[in-house]
């Protein structure tokens, strides 16, 4: 197995700058998982696909206003932070850690007192980031306080043992006059969206899902764009279950793999959340033949991490978590315990969701797929068009 057997050539014209002036009426793409066979349709479409006692399940986590524009203290230049995750336990409503990707990166190091700051529509700082410490590969739960400035073990500069992570993470140290920083954060921040995009300037919203809660990530579960508030009701109205789970969504899923050997590559870890209520919406849809579909990636991932092997003497059993890490890279090869069907869009060239699609049916089906939806001139990635695996 090689990344270069997940590689497919990308038409840039194809990839989708906006979403579907109807969520649910874009193209899906429906694929049989076993023999690769085609239908091309609308997306609401998937009612059809769909029967009474089937379970989907998806991802709920909202995405961050978590990019961050203003300008640099002292000398005025401009600066972006992008939050990626929690470092360590906030001390109060005003004060908090994260980590982080910057730009300019040799104007924002370690050791140096830089500080961002960000100001709201009325020209005011809301919220300040002082650069503090490299993010360390050792310490991808969050753990630990803000550092010293100059990394543990390390120096500003990244050298020596624990130095900075691989892709240059830092730890910033947030701070704000405001009541909170929450309020800070969505009176400066910018929901992110993927590198792909271009100049997009319609409704930020549109990068939501409609049933989506807690702001957790960094990146949205674009499969879900695509159902509507009535899409749901006409779904359950028809037998089948609406459950949830939260998986806090982080870059990697825009990169791709850059080994030769994609086995060599390792994923960030990421939270997810299965409540107790989706672990029982599982088994009993189990009990009654129906099939459990994941709305997404994300939410295949969730579904799996929570699969415990060892419970039931053995047999193994789905496990509700809470906020539990998961670091869960699904080749082909891989054998799908919760999952029987899947929706999702269509994917970056050898990136670790190619794989995953590649695992839940053969490469060769999947590539063929991406070849017809090619053909057909669908719109692809986060703002495009869909796919149903079943």
């Amino acid at each position: 197995m090689r990344t270069s057997d997940f590689d497919y050539e990308l038409p840039p014209e194809l990839i989708a700058q906006e979403p579907a002036a109807e969520r649910d009426g874009c193209r899906l793409l429906v694929m049989d998982r076993a023999d690769g066979a085609l239908e091309d349709r609308i997306f609401r479409d998937i009612v059809e696909y769909l029967h009474p006692g089937d379970l989907l399940v998806a991802n709920e986590t909202r995405v961050m206003p978590a990019r961050l524009l203003g300008a640099k203290r002292g000398t005025g230049g401009a600066a972006e932070v992008f939050l990626l995750r929690p470092h360590g336990t906030p001390t109060d409503n005003h004060s908090a850690c994260w980590e982080v990707l910057v730009r300019p990166g040799k104007r924002l190091k370690p050791g140096t007192g830089a500080v961002v700051d960000f100001t709201d529509a009325h020209g005011n700082v809301a919220l300040s980031a002082e650069i503090v410490d490299w993010a360390h590969p050792a310490r991808d739960g969050g753990e630990g306080g803000c550092g010293n400035g100059a990394g543990e073990g390390g120096s500003a500069a990244g050298g020596g043992a624990g130095g900075p992570g691989q892709r240059g993470e830092r730890v910033a140290r947030l701070t704000t006059p405001l009541p909170s920083l929450d309020e800070a954060l969505h009176a400066v921040g910018h929901t992110p969206l993927p590198p792909y995009i271009k100049d997009y300037a319609g409704d930020e919203e549109l990068y939501q899902t409609v049933y989506a809660r807690r702001e957790s990530s960094a990146a949205a579960p674009t499969a879900g764009l695509h159902f509507t508030p009535q899409l749901i009701d006409r779904l359950k109205d028809n037998g089948v279950r609406w459950e949830t789970v939260e998986l806090e969504v982080g870059l990697d899923t825009f990169r791709i793999v850059d080994e030769d050997d994609p086995r060599r590559h390792a994923i960030h870890t990421e939270f997810y959340t299965v409540p107790q209520r989706t672990v029982d919406a599982v088994a009993e849809t189990r009990e009654r033949g129906g099939r459990v579909v994941a709305v997404g990636t994300t939410s295949v991932r969730s579904l799996e991490s929570a699969w415990d092997a060892q419970a039931g003497g053995g047999a193994g059993a789905l496990r509700a978590r809470e906020r539990e890490a998961t670091s869960l890279y699904i080749l082909p090869g891989y054998q799908f315990h919760v999952v029987d069907a899947l929706v999702t869009n269509f994917h970056v060239p050898k990136s670790t969701l190619m794989m995953l699609v590649s695992a839940f049916s053969s490469r060769e089906n999947v590539m063929a797929a991406y070849r017809h939806a090619i053909k057909e001139r669908y719109r692809l990635l986060s703002f495009g068009d869909a796919m149903f695996i079943h």
